[in-house]
């Protein structure tokens, strides 16, 4: 039997909440798998969606798999038996990365014969589209609403710099019931990554210490930084993995003691469907200030 199979995953953030599909296609029939997972990788997403199309056949096949990850097609058709000869470790010794689910996926392909194809993501390519979508439906199933608590203060929070250093300017827009302040400020010389912690600093600062409050930020940097890298960081007194002291210790560090006294909901606006409008004024008074930065 001839099987035409796409598949894709993904992730949001990378690591975050991940969905995955494939569709596969023999004769007139036509067969739809999706799934997710509460905290993965793109990576793993797409082994994953591979994985449970194999599973699904129940007998050999003549398969043409098409992916847009240059990491599936080229692991599964020219490093995975180099990995298998090395006990699953790279040549310094460093285990492979998703070792579990390669082995997994490996296995599968021994019972068809395969032919990997690359396609461009976002290309017009239908097919590579739906799963594109299909693997977004999925993982949105899981993904808490961004819908904000009109009972809670919302601070939504922007920021701005001219160069990398250069002046920078943060912009807060806060809400209470009815109730909105607009806040804004300015640094003489900065960069973009330290002027998104400033701009989050200086937006807590605006409430009492004990307050809920949702948080809404634009930038991965921050959201991903103080929902997932900071643990690890805090462990490690500030390290990296490999020993070298993390960009902008002092801000992440002073963000981190703040934090603990909010009961802080964190929303990646990037996430949602619109912007809101409060966002797009807290971006205004980011760019006004840059022009006062002294």
């Amino acid at each position: 039997m001839h099987v035409t199979i796409y598949s894709d995953g993904g992730a949001d953030p990378n690591p975050g909440i991940g969905g995955w599909a494939a569709v596969l296609r023999y004769g007139q029939h036509e067969k739809v798998l999706t799934g997710n997972d509460p905290y993965t990788t793109n990576n793993r997403m797409e082994l994953q969606a591979a994985i449970a199309a194999l599973q699904s056949l129940k007998r050999p096949c003549t398969i043409d798999f098409h992916t847009d990850s240059e990491y599936l097609r080229k692991g599964i058709s020219e490093w995975i038996e180099k990995w298998a000869a090395q006990n699953w470790r790279l040549k310094g010794g460093k285990p492979v990365s998703n070792a579990d689910l390669w082995q997994a996926l490996w296995q599968l392909t021994h019972k068809h014969q395969i032919t990997w194809h690359w396609v461009k993501g976002h290309a017009g390519d239908p097919l590579n589209e739906r799963v594109d979508e299909l693997a977004r439906q999925a993982r949105l199933k899981i993904t808490p609403t961004a819908e904000p608590d009109a009972h809670i203060p919302r601070l939504y929070v922007r920021a701005s710099c001219k160069g990398n250093p250069g002046p920078g300017g943060w912009g807060v827009v806060l809400q209470k019931g009815e109730e909105t302040e607009q806040f804004s400020g300015s640094v003489a010389n900065t960069t973009n990554n330290r002027m998104e912690i400033t701009a989050v600093i200086e937006a807590l600062l605006l409430l009492p210490p004990g307050s809920p409050v949702q948080l809404f930020t634009t930038s991965d940097y921050v959201y991903q930084g103080v929902t997932q890298w900071i643990h690890g960081w805090r462990r490690r007194n500030w390290q990296k993995k490999d020993g070298q002291p993390i960009a902008n210790a002092d801000l992440w560090q002073a963000l981190d003691q703040l934090v603990a006294n909010y009961a802080i909901r964190w929303i990646n606006a990037k996430q949602l469907p619109v912007q809101p409008i409060a966002l797009q004024e807290a971006a205004c008074l980011a760019s006004q200030s840059v022009a006062t930065a002294r």
